[in-house]
């Protein structure tokens, strides 16, 4: 008998369709598809200075069940036709989770949340999720975290953020080079703004690299690179980075790389000291600098869902509160409107002060 060599540590092998199945099956319209052109191109001159207002990436820290997602999609529609002066509203439309352990990884890759693992029946979820998003003309955004399933639904996506644990990764730079919505670039867990800043001026850069293509088939991608990367401001173990000084340092470091002096701050993870209790804290603050003159403040990111708090996974869907997170903590539906008011209402404040 041969000696087996390969496939040690393999226990399934499972087919995924091709990402052209899922885009036939559920096709982006026309009226969808010029949405998701004009929310970028929004972001973008958000990003660029030219827009004034004020860039929000709100929603659930993951979705877990589609039911949720698209009510709150709803309600962000609702509301925001009497911010929409001041505020560019964008859901957060999370499908993977990075774990530093163990955990559940996200919709994709656990759609049942019974560890069966059916990415594919979690891709047409997922894709359907963000049609309809779109059809409401709610903007969507997500992190990449996967290199290989974007193909399967990024062309919805308003904006997509590469996360903490990842900014490092050549792979991800790579690929955010090859994506066609703007990326946001998160500081390392560590804290580093550099590590970051090296990723925005490696994603604006042709690459070339292995992907999928459209028919599942290993292919060669080159890119042209993406211009509108941009860094956020997410803390760190270390403590929060959403004060003024560390705004200020940030603004310097973009500005020593050629890059523009704006940026996002995300209220929660080590901003928040990961208490989602403290991220209305976090965004008033940020009201204030922004309110006092602050323009290199163009985002912020704050993790809401319909229900407070976080609820664990016991026994798969079972028992599981509508509307409540299963991944981190967030803030309830009454306090991101609050939040999203105060937002407001110093943008419209800042408006006195020359750019």
């Amino acid at each position: 008998m041969p000696t087996k060599i390969s496939n040690l540590h393999i226990a399934r092998e499972d087919l995924l369709p091709a990402p052209r199945e899922l885009h036939v099956d559920l096709p982006v319209g026309e009226a969808e598809a010029a949405h998701i052109a004009g929310a970028r191109a929004a972001v973008q001159a958000i990003l660029r200075g030219e827009d004034h207002r004020l860039l929000v990436i709100v929603g659930p820290c993951s979705i877990h069940e589609s039911a949720s997602a698209i009510e709150y999609a709803r309600r962000l529609r609702d509301i925001a036709p009497g911010l929409a002066d001041a505020l560019m509203l964008v859901m957060r439309v999370y499908f993977e989770k990075p774990r530093t352990r163990l955990g559940w990884k996200g919709l994709i890759y656990d759609p049942d949340l019974d560890g069966r693992g059916d990415m594919g029946e979690g891709l047409r979820r997922a894709r359907r999720i963000l049609l309809e998003c779109a059809r409401l003309g709610i903007p969507a955004a997500s992190e990449i975290l996967d290199l290989v399933t974007p193909q399967y639904y990024a062309e919805l996506l308003t904006w997509g953020a590469i996360g903490a644990r990842t900014v490092e990764s050549p792979l991800h730079r790579q690929m955010a080079s090859a994506l066609s919505a703007p990326v946001g670039f998160k500081n390392a867990t560590d804290g580093s703004v550099q590590a970051a800043v090296d990723a925005i001026l490696v994603a604006a850069q042709p690459h070339t690299f292995p992907s999928v293509s459209f028919d599942g088939r290993a292919m060669i991608v080159t890119s042209t690179g993406n211009p509108h990367g941009h860094l956020i401001l997410r803390g760190s173990e270390a403590g929060p980075n959403y004060d003024a000084a560390s705004v200020r340092s940030a603004a310097d470091a973009l500005a020593r790389a050629g890059l523009q002096p704006r940026m996002i701050v995300d209220c929660s993870h080590g901003n928040s000291g990961k208490d989602y209790r403290k991220q209305p804290e976090v965004a008033a603050s940020l009201a204030d600098q922004i309110g006092g003159g602050s323009y290199a403040i163009c985002g912020v990111m704050i993790e809401s869902h319909l229900v407070e708090g976080r609820q664990t996974i016991t026994d798969n869907k079972q028992n599981l509160r509508y509307g409540q997170s299963v991944t981190d903590a967030c803030i309830g539906w009454e306090q991101t409107v609050s939040a999203l008011e105060v937002l407001a209402a110093a943008v419209r404040s800042r408006r006195k002060h020359p750019a």
